[in-house]
């Protein structure tokens, strides 16, 4: 009897397989952190290594495997998520030719250059796709034409990481809505390509098939049978993006749902409907969701758990994040006036961070250390969450009444504390928080036919741990901190527009 279902998730700093069973149990998993290739001559790029990650995945596939010592043949399917916005270029024998992880930059000459040829067509593709150029694949692919010319010659395909990952299992090319999406060229209402952006652009098609999250794509192919020990019965099934089947596997299924997800990145989610009118301002992202018929308004804070791991290894101490969480919880409330400055708001539209820094430390020893660091780091996380979550509620008009919060820092009581407190809602962190996989273990429910659909599936498996209720007093301080961190990073901005500091991450074209 199949009862089993492997997940492959490939974040942007690790690759993971997660064995789950059908009521969503985790039996087993492996993990290895992985680097993206940085060119020595193309400022701003961050390459997908598409030979070395597929070493990791195998790598992963089978320690799961012998870690759960479950046999093979017992698991009914297999599907991926991935982080989004990477893409994989093929040739016409469907061989990998070329690859970009998520926050690649190399492509600032070419946003530059179809905005000013083309100055309405940015604004034109939000409104049809709810992307901006700023991680889409239509710039890297212009990049790809002009700088690589031989390559863009035999490319015939490209498609997202995590359907690279089902290609290798299967043999199979196509994409689906979740991930397509933040490709840009893509159709919220009609959860298909838009092809239009690229005719624009001058690029040829390259599109493959869309097929719905759950949907199955084949089973596993005999040559990744042999390199991974999966059986050739099992299915393979369509995944997702990381954020929007993660919020699947939180249960956010419904319209109004919302959910922060705390990860390398953090991202503020909720479920809006798919026709729904994108604001001009462009200040957030609109995504598909994996539930068919809804979309998802999203903001992103950038780089918050990479940062806490650069704090952890240089500063920490030698303390893990619990230590450093249980030292942090001794520090007031607001951190002694500790202001971090490295994710901004989201500003979709022009989208770039100041200089990474803290601003007001003291020499008082007992006031400004790692402990009053740490916790400085966790509010400033909550708050620029709280930002972006009233930012979608003005475009939207949908006011969520509780939050589910999910990935690593809700592992955090203290983090998950201060977001009930900043926020002023209700936090709900559920068993699994490590919600993405268990999202796309439900996709692979849904293509065994364990489970009709995403809703139905979390009814059945997401469970909730513990309910945080904010403090109104700490949320009116938090509020006055929210106002002051506004001001302060508005100087440091300042600074990195007249060119004296650089800024952490900048989007293309910026």
């Amino acid at each position: 009897m199949k009862r089993f279902f492997l997940v492959l998730d490939a974040g942007t700093g690790s690759i993971r397989s997660i064995i789950f069973d059908t009521l969503g149990n985790q039996i087993a998993i492996a993990q290895y952190e992985w680097e993206h290739i940085s060119e020595a001559d193309v400022a701003g790029s961050m390459g997908f290594d598409f030979v070395r990650g597929w070493e990791l995945a195998r790598k992963c596939i089978r320690e799961s495997i012998a870690t759960s010592g479950i046999n093979p043949a017992e698991i009914a399917a297999v599907s991926a998520s991935s982080m989004r916005e990477g893409i994989v270029v093929y040739d016409g024998d469907k061989r990998e030719l070329w690859g970009v992880a998520n926050v690649d930059g190399r492509s600032g000459e070419e946003v530059s250059y179809l905005k000013k040829t083309f100055p309405s067509l940015e604004a034109e593709s939000y409104a049809i796709s709810g992307q901006t150029f700023a991680l889409s694949a239509a710039p890297r692919l212009l990049w790809l034409k002009n700088n690589r010319p031989s390559l863009y010659e035999k490319a015939r395909y490209f498609t997202m990481i995590s359907d690279w990952i089902l290609f290798k299992l299967s043999g199979e090319l196509a994409s689906e809505p979740s991930n397509a999406g933040t490709a840009g060229a893509f159709s919220l209402r009609n959860r298909n390509w838009d092809k239009r952006e690229f005719e624009q652009c001058g690029l040829k098609n390259l599109f493959v098939p869309i097929r719905e999250s759950g949907e199955i794509l084949g089973h596993i192919s005999a040559e990744a049978s042999n390199e991974t020990g999966l059986s050739t019965e099992t299915l393979v099934v369509m995944g997702g993006g990381d954020v929007q089947i993660g919020t699947a596997g939180l249960g956010a299924s419904k319209l109004g749902d919302a959910v922060v997800l705390g990860g390398s990145f953090w991202q503020q989610v909720v479920n809006i409907t798919s026709d729904a009118k994108l604001s001009n301002e462009m200040l957030l992202r609109v995504n598909p969701h994996v539930v068919r018929g809804m979309s998802q308004a999203e903001g992103i804070t950038f780089f918050t758990g990479l940062v806490m791991r650069w704090f952890r290894n240089t500063l920490g101490c030698g303390k893990s994040y619990a230590e450093l969480e249980a030292i942090a919880s001794r520090v007031p409330l607001g951190s002694h006036g500790i202001t971090p400055i490295f994710s901004d708001r989201m500003n979709y539209g022009e989208w770039i961070h100041a200089s990474p820094s803290f601003i007001g430390l003291g020499l008082d020893e007992s006031k400004y250390n790692v402990a009053s660091m740490f916790r400085s780091l966790e509010e400033n996380a909550c708050i620029v969450s709280a930002i972006n979550l009233e930012n979608i509620k003005t475009f939207s008009g949908v006011s969520p009444t509780s939050i589910t919060f999910a990935s690593g820092a809700s592992n955090g009581a203290l983090w998950s504390q201060i977001l009930a407190d900043v926020t002023g809602l209700e936090v709900r962190v559920p068993v699994v928080k490590e919600a993405t996989a268990l999202g796309v273990a439900m996709a692979c429910g849904i293509g065994a036919g364990v489970y009709k659909s995403f809703e139905e599936a979390g009814r059945n498996i997401v469970k909730i741990e513990r309910t945080y209720e904010p403090n109104m007093l700490n949320h009116t301080q938090y509020g006055e901190i929210k106002e002051k961190w506004l001001k302060v990073y508005s100087k440091q901005m300042e600074l990195v527009r007249e060119g004296t500091l650089e800024p952490m991450w900048k989007a293309p074209g910026v």
